[in-house]
């Protein structure tokens, strides 16, 4: 998997999903047509196993937490950024999503969730703050950030 096929999966998912409110249904919606066991979800987990094998993806670590900013917000993304994050059973800093968030958890190992969600989507409405915790397990999740937008709490 190169870094240019993970973009183009990317900007597929990212077509389908653009112009949408970041809310309740987007979350039904992402989990009932790209959700866990659909073809789309295990082309993306693949994806992101074999980036982060390859080196290309979480490419960076502290405080436990394996991370990186794949791609900066664009128009073939559709103003989304993209980061992926490789978390065993840690809680990460609290933070708010200005714009709001939408989350593709890839359990690696045990019966990993993300937030108290299993393998699958979850999307976090503008406004919205958490500290993101992997419980039970391993799991990548890719973070889909509009703008870019994400603001630590100090």
């Amino acid at each position: 998997m190169s870094k240019e096929s993970f973009h183009q999966l990317v900007a597929s998912l990212s077509a389908e999903i653009a112009g949408r409110p970041l809310d309740q249904e987007l979350d039904g919606w992402l989990n009932a047509h790209h959700g866990a066991g659909t073809p789309s979800f295990e082309g993306l987990k693949q994806a992101c196993i074999e980036g982060v094998a390859q080196g290309w993806l979480c490419d960076r670590e502290g405080g436990g937490i394996r991370y990186g900013r794949v791609f900066k917000p664009e128009d073939a993304l559709q103003r989304f950024s993209v980061d992926v994050v490789d978390m065993q059973d840690i809680a990460g800093p609290h933070h708010s999503h200005p714009h709001g968030e939408i989350d593709l958890i890839m359990p690696l190992e045990g019966d990993a969730t993300f937030d108290e969600r299993p393998a699958g989507w979850c999307v976090y409405p503008p406004g919205s703050a958490h500290c993101p915790t992997v419980a039970s397990g391993r799991a990548l999740v890719l973070y889909l950030l509009p703008e870019g937008q994400i603001q630590f709490t100090r």
